[in-house]
């Protein structure tokens, strides 16, 4: 029973997580004309780290269907801390 509590949390937190990376990635213009140097470079670093916690949210997505071990308490931590700055970051903005 707490292993498919795990899973289900994991999926929620996945999505989430899933969510606002694909919405903020899409956002993100690296390439965009006329921004200096500092602006590309930083741009490409926040594109790079957006990029790593899709492939994170989906992989936590897809992990039960692959065969995946069960979610350890550091994994489901890690995905509520960025489901919690992401809903807090969405309420802040109003």
């Amino acid at each position: 029973m707490l292993l498919i509590i795990k899973f289900i949390a994991l999926f929620v937190l996945g999505v989430i997580v899933l969510a606002e990376a694909l919405n903020k990635l899409e956002r993100t213009r690296p390439c965009a004309p006329g921004i200096t140097p500092h602006q590309r470079l930083l741009a490409w670093l926040k594109a790079v780290a957006w990029l790593l916690l899709a492939m994170a949210g989906a992989g936590a997505l897809a992990g039960p269907f692959v065969g995946h071990h069960a979610p350890s308490l550091r994994e489901l931590c890690m995905f509520a801390g960025f489901a919690v700055l992401i809903i807090r970051t969405r309420f802040k903005e109003g």
